[in-house]
């Protein structure tokens, strides 16, 4: 029973431990921030893209049939084929996927600069820090070394 209690703390040593809260908290703010970011590009972001080129900018139905199940007879899509066990050669969805990431990628990045302007404005509006009491003090020592 001893043994148990041992762990136990420890386990709670670990766990408590400011990186692993921060961690956890870091994991479900970038789930979070995540979801945001794919909104973004999904719910605004494409369709601007989508209208600027006229159509839609989805290839995931574009593939090359590799081999098909014996007898299929279905419908010839790329979700229906992939059910089916049809072994696709899937160009499209790597295309779109790729696209998608570049596109999120740079919401990302904007995101990010606008937040570091945000922030570089933010700390040139902070009044600077009244320098201590023994570095002023210091500083007084050294110019009247210098003359």
């Amino acid at each position: 029973m001893a043994q148990g209690k041992g762990i136990f703390k420890e386990f709670e040593q670990f766990a408590l431990r400011g990186n692993v809260v921060d961690l956890a908290v870091g994991v479900i703010v970038g789930a979070a921030f995540g979801k945001i970011v794919d909104s973004l590009v999904k719910d605004i972001v494409m369709p601007l893209v989508n209208f600027l080129v006229g159509g839609s900018v989805d290839f995931s139905n574009k593939y090359i049939v590799l081999s098909r199940p014996a007898q299929y007879a279905g419908p010839e899509t790329y979700a229906d084929l992939t059910k089916a066990g049809a072994n696709l050669f899937a160009w499209g969805n790597f295309l779109t996927i790729v696209i998608n990431f570049v596109l999120l990628a740079f919401v990302i990045f904007f995101m990010v600069k606008a937040i570091n302007t945000a922030r570089a404005k933010m700390d040139l509006a902070a009044p600077p820090a009244k320098t201590p009491e023994d570095i002023e003090l210091l500083r007084e020592i050294r110019d009247s070394l210098k003359k």
